[in-house]
């Protein structure tokens, strides 16, 4: 899913680029994206289908062979209602298999 990702450089130059989800959920996911950025840095990520925005931070992050970075991050608060995706109720139980 494409996102827009704002957020400030250290030098304080303001960016706004598309990034790219891998993997969602309701606490954050995982990025990819053409900048670098360390981690606990702050984002601010647009879902342009739903118009709904969520700050963020950076958890980790890793380059890959292409040049992108792979960025996994957290929501400051759960937001599963960022996604265009029907998560599990949080009250659902595991059960386990015989």
């Amino acid at each position: 899913m494409r996102l827009i990702l704002e957020t400030t450089l250290t030098d304080g130059t303001p960016v706004r680029l598309d990034a790219f989800t891998l993997v969602v959920n309701a606490h954050g996911g995982l990025l990819e994206m053409s900048l670098k950025v360390s981690k606990g840095h702050k984002l601010l990520l647009s879902n342009p289908v739903l118009g709904t925005r969520e700050p963020c931070h950076v958890v980790a992050t890793r380059g890959s062979q292409d040049g992108s970075y792979r960025v996994a991050f957290e929501f400051d608060k759960p937001a599963p209602q960022f996604w265009s995706l029907a998560f599990p109720p949080v009250d659902w139980n595991v059960v386990p298999s015989n």
